[in-house]
């Protein structure tokens, strides 16, 4: 059965039996899904461009507005340096980090759409508070509701699409998620850009607007079909047949049906997921898809870029104009990765998008850091043609890492999972990931401050490390049906080892 707990491997190898046809319900279902991304992506967006408004900073941190204006002795590494502004950022993360074991329960016994409107509620209420903050407590509640709700989306909707998906176009549908995603950075960039120009309120108009993609999820939520897959576990059984047969547009399901029936027993056997994750033969998926992917995802740097773009141009010697300029032309450059990826996870497959990639983002970083150490820091302005290549070179590190580890990092560890533990393992990712989002958070600007340009070689030494990885622990996943990916591990030359083993204990 899925995973290769308790099923016989010969039932589910019907993946040639199965059909489907693109219909307008399923292309319904994959995009109102996909719009919990849009929560991350305008989070992601909108707290670097707040936290370099000098009106966002006079009201809540004058200490950093006066040292921004003045020349100080420090380095220009310095500017921003400021654990409680960082917490503003990271907050949201350590909420979501709890909120998410309570989202696997959500998403196990109500189904994915139910996290997904759970999500959507919590993080208007964010948004709301957020817009309204008088002080830095406000600020930091507004943040935790923000979390919850990303919490609870980024565990339902990466699940919600691969089980949606035929396995033909699984890693394309997937991608929607990092596309919403990316499409949530840059337009709340592009809001960041115009209320910098609203005096004195114009920060809080960028915060409140999130009530606007919460509103959306949770409009098209209520229309939402639930999955298949949960639907079976949920013990639907008639239901689970009927949507499948909406959403693959034939009546000819019955080959996938009962992989999700059989799939479905097995799960049902397990008592305990989270501790069925760390059992032995479940080691590929802990080791790959809960702890490495998702760490390794923040680990690039990326988000460290994504959240303090607009503070890092300015402490590179950009106008506060020009540092929010450029840090949108680095998130549309992620749009178009985002797209890049939808058409390339299912033709080159996911290991090559991501050792590929690894082999740029390496180069850039260790480029953009040296170049860091020769021109720029104590008091050196750094020549203008010298900080065009810097963005330029930030615009392509941001594309190779937009068609690769961004949405790798949430495509892989969805379908890898068997059934009896997908929603405790999706669990354990978004915990892992929102775990090192906040680490790197709250820890980037104090980095910045200590390191100077070492911090680029250091996530140039991650990113090898990384890519490394993957190349001795990543099995290709392209086009495996999700019930049917445990057979990967079984040809692999580490992790056959573990599988095997328990395949031998449970034929005894």
């Amino acid at each position: 059965m899925a995973g290769g707990v308790l099923a016989d491997e010969g039932a589910l190898k019907r993946a040639h039996l199965y059909e489907h046809r693109i219909t307008a319900y399923f292309i319904f279902a994959c995009i109102v899904g996909s719009l919990g991304g849009s929560l991350f992506g305008y989070d992601l967006g909108v707290s670097g461009g707040v936290t370099s408004m000098d009106d966002f900073l006079i009201e809540f941190f004058p200490g950093i507005y006066k040292r921004k204006q003045m020349h100080m002795h420090e380095t220009d590494y310095c500017k921003y340096d400021n654990q409680i502004l960082t917490l503003f950022t990271s907050s949201l993360y350590f909420a979501g980090l709890i909120s998410t074991f309570g989202a696997s329960y959500v998403t196990r016994i109500y189904g994915r759409r139910g996290s997904i409107l759970v999500g959507s509620i919590s993080f208007f209420l964010g948004g709301v508070v957020n817009a309204a903050a008088k002080n830095i407590l406000m600020l930091i509640l507004g943040r935790i509701f923000l979390g919850i709700g990303i919490g609870f989306g980024n565990q339902a909707v990466p699940l919600y699409l691969s089980e949606m998906a035929p396995a033909k176009i699984r890693g394309t549908v997937n991608q929607l998620f990092q596309l919403t995603t990316c499409i949530g950075i840059l337009v709340a960039n592009l809001i960041n850009y115009k209320t910098d120009q609203i005096h004195p309120w114009g920060w809080r108009l960028s915060l409140g607007l999130a009530v606007v993609p919460a509103t959306l999820m949770f409009i098209g939520g209520l229309f939402l079909p639930e999955t298949p897959n949960s639907l079976v576990e949920q013990g639907k059984l008639e239901e689970a047949k009927a949507v499948l047969i909406k959403v693959r547009g034939t009546n000819n399901i019955e080959a996938e049906f009962q992989d999700l029936v059989e799939a479905s027993e097995a799960a049902r056997a397990v008592k305990n997921p989270f501790r069925n994750l760390f059992a032995r033969r479940n080691r590929p998926q802990l080791v790959i898809g809960a702890i490495g992917l998702p760490a390794f995802q923040q680990l690039t740097g990326m988000n460290s870029i994504l959240f303090y773009a607009p503070v890092m141009f300015q402490s590179l010697g950009f106008g506060g104009s020009a540092s929010l300029i450029s840090s949108t032309m680095t998130n549309a450059a992620l749009v178009i990765a985002a797209i890049m990826s939808m058409y390339s996870a299912d033709k080159f497959g996911r290991r090559f998008l991501l050792l590929e990639a690894s082999v740029e983002m390496f180069c850039y970083m260790v480029v953009v850091g040296v170049t860091l150490a020769l021109k720029f820091g104590e008091g050196k302005e750094l020549p203008k043609s010298l900080g065009l290549v810097l963005v330029i070179l930030i615009c392509l590190f941001v594309l190779a890492y937009g068609r690769s580890w961004g949405p790798m990092g949430w495509l892989v560890p969805s379908e890898i999972f068997p059934l009896e533990t997908r929603s405790a393992g999706q669990s354990v990712v978004v915990c892992v990931n929102l775990f090192f989002t906040a680490l790197i958070a709250q820890c980037f600007l104090v980095s910045l401050c200590h390191l100077k340009y070492g911090i680029f070689l250091l996530f140039a030494g991650l990113v090898f490390g990384m890519g490394s990885f993957v190349y001795f622990l990543l099995p290709e996943t392209k086009q495996v049906p999700i019930e049917e990916v445990y057979l990967l591990w079984r040809q692999h030359w580490l992790w056959k080892k573990y599988v095997e083993d328990h395949d031998e204990k449970t034929d005894r």
